[in-house]
């Protein structure tokens, strides 16, 4: 699928449609420079921004471990996590090896927080 609604709003579409849940790894989600550089001119946390931001339109997908072999080498795929049984829920990994609960707070809670930073 696209992630035009946000990386964890439609890793969360992705666990619903599976039944599963997630580990998704903070440090592996790949960051553009340039929204990396707006996220801190806001004050907002880059990450925030790449989990919670739409519009993207790269491509989110899932496949069997079994296959990982067959893309670990393709530069243009970051592999930033991994589906897990239901009961273990949907969570990140952050960068101090934190797990918390991935929460997908879209582009309304987003955009309030652009909005506070300029006022």
């Amino acid at each position: 699928i696209d992630i035009s609604d946000g990386l964890a709003s439609d890793v969360m579409h992705l666990c619903k449609s599976s039944n599963t849940g997630c580990v998704i790894s903070e440090e592996k989600i790949p960051i553009d420079q340039t929204t990396f550089d707006m996220a801190k001119e806001f004050n907002i946390v880059p990450t925030i921004a790449a989990l919670n931001g739409g519009e993207d339109y790269e491509l989110l997908f899932t496949i069997d471990q079994s296959d990982f072999d067959k893309i670990k080498e393709i530069e243009e795929i970051s592999v930033i996590g991994y589906m897990t049984d239901l009961s273990e829920g949907e969570r990140l990994i952050t960068g101090d090896n934190t797990s918390v609960e991935l929460k997908a707070q879209g582009w309304d809670a987003l955009k309030r927080k652009v909005h506070e930073n300029i006022k």
